[in-house]
């Protein structure tokens, strides 16, 4: 199951943000082996002085259009299925959104299964 955290500056639109959330989950399917129906997301809006970033750090040169994308998932995805993935996002989000690759900022937490419930206080994947 993966938690996927959208957060970009105020300002673009509800069909802006949910196209953005529907590229990510879209990657997640093809990349990752996520799941279908396995969607849930969290997009954010913040005020540009709620939304830090260096504009500039390890040479990548970010706009205020930057979106930042965690997702949670559990651990032991190989790392040709992350950078699959990252790009995937990347590519999406320019093609249908315009966004600069630059702008596309991605971490990925991996965590344990028996560190979700799904509800009802059970956790669903605990062995």
């Amino acid at each position: 199951m993966p938690l996927v955290r959208i957060d970009l500056q105020t300002g673009k639109d509800a069909a802006y943000r949910q196209k953005a959330g529907q590229i990510v989950y879209e990657a997640m399917v093809a990349c990752t082996g996520v799941p279908k129906d396995d969607h849930f997301q969290i997009i954010g809006e913040h005020a540009a002085d709620n939304f830090i970033f260096d504009p500039n750090y390890l040479g990548i040169h970010r706009s205020n259009d930057l979106i930042m994308i965690q997702i949670v998932f559990n651990e032991g995805r190989a790392v040709e299925q992350k950078r699959a993935l990252y790009k995937a996002i990347a590519d999406g989000l320019a093609t249908s959104l315009n966004v600069r690759p630059e702008d596309v900022f991605i971490n990925l937490v991996e965590v344990k299964k028996e560190n979700w419930s799904f509800g009802n206080g059970v956790a669903q994947y605990a062995s």
